[in-house]
């Protein structure tokens, strides 16, 4: 089952497997636990007065339950409401099985539900956005920045984990900039290349909800957590205290343009790279890096002369072993680092470029 929160999942950031990163998923068997409200705090680990962000952040949340193409239940997940005209941001893995045919719903604090209808994914960045057919007037959620977020500041955590409707958790910003990859639909990977780390408690059905300030301001979009993994190796319970949001800042601007086109366009170096093995590296007499299989016409790496055949050896100063870096690099691109540095050997030369990535 795709959707299980239990099944296999990638390391966390490389290391070995004391944690395993996994998704926050959407899938919540048995349905949607209609109207409990639980709120947990943090007590003394946090000055954020929880009850007064719960009552100014909630009703701009919303559960969103999905059914597949074929009619099966599809899990749920939760989101905010980011624009008038029942505009709704969450997690794609929370509506990708509603995808092609199947159905969305949403849940709104008052209780009232809604068809909705997928406006637009990315599946590259784990966001969507949907768009529900009755707009009750509900607020908007308020809008922070995640560039001002420091460790140790309070948050609190706003959804619906396990489909328990309007559950509040409360914690702090255990660290900031964190970047790992997850599993995304159709087996392709999604990134997380600006993640606002947290301990307030984010299980699955939180996926797509808001990770908000003490003001009530979005910061984040709950994502993914750590889990320890079972004698097997496998991940599987709830919150150990290590969960992760897409910084608000990258979020909101693919919202806006979900709503604005329906996709979403990213930038690009113009180049696909494949990890050069040590073995063939030996025998082609290569140093290790990434081979560069193609480079796009016109782009520009093309115009600064990399060519098929060529080993990139360094991305961004960090030595060149996954072509998932330069990915993350052209993501950064849309928060305002354009420029990329890649050092590369061209047989017996070796050069760094700096690159500014464009619209693809």
């Amino acid at each position: 089952m795709p959707n299980d929160p239990a099944s296999p999942r990638r390391p966390l950031l490389g290391r070995p497997l004391v944690l395993v990163l996994s998704l926050v998923l959407a899938a919540v068997l048995g349905g949607v636990v209609g109207g409990v409200v639980v709120r947990a705090t943090a007590g003394p680990a946090t000055a954020c007065d929880a009850t007064a962000v719960s009552d100014a952040g909630m009703p701009s949340v919303v559960t969103i339950v999905v059914t597949t193409p074929g009619g099966a239940p599809g899990g749920s997940g939760s989101g905010e409401i980011v624009r008038s005209g029942g505009y709704v941001l969450t997690n794609d893995h929370v509506v990708s099985a509603g995808a092609g045919g199947g159905a969305v719903q949403v849940r709104y604090s008052t209780g009232a539900t809604s068809a909705a209808q997928i406006v637009g994914r990315d599946p590259l960045t784990d966001l969507a956005v949907v768009r529900a057919a009755t707009d009750p007037g509900l607020p908007v959620i308020s809008v922070g920045r995640s560039q001002d977020l420091v460790v140790g500041q309070p948050v609190v955590a706003l959804g619906a984990p396990l489909g328990l409707v309007g559950t509040v958790t409360a914690g702090i910003v255990s660290a900031l900039d964190r970047q790992m990859q997850l599993p995304a639909d159709a087996g392709g990977t999604a990134h997380l290349f600006n993640a606002v780390q947290t301990d307030a408690a984010i299980n699955p059905g939180n996926s797509g909800g808001p990770l908000v300030d003490c003001d009530a301001r979005l910061v984040g979009i709950n994502t993914a957590i750590a889990t320890v993994p079972n004698e097997a190796g496998q991940s599987g319970g709830g919150s150990v205290g290590l969960g992760f949001a897409i910084g608000v800042d990258a979020a909101m601007p693919i919202a806006d343009e979900l709503i604005r086109t329906g996709s979403v366009t990213h930038y690009t170096v113009g180049l696909t790279l494949r990890v050069v093995s040590p073995g063939l590296a030996d025998r082609l007499g290569l140093p290790a890096g990434l081979a560069v299989v193609a480079v796009a016409p016109g782009s520009p790496a093309a115009q600064a002369g990399i060519a098929v055949g060529d080993v990139v050896t360094e991305i961004a100063g960090s030595p060149a072993v996954s072509a998932d870096q330069l990915t993350v690099a052209e993501l950064r691109a849309r928060a305002g680092q354009p420029d990329i540095s890649l050092t590369y050997r061209s047989g017996a030369a070796v050069r760094t470029v700096a690159l500014t990535a464009v619209r693809e």
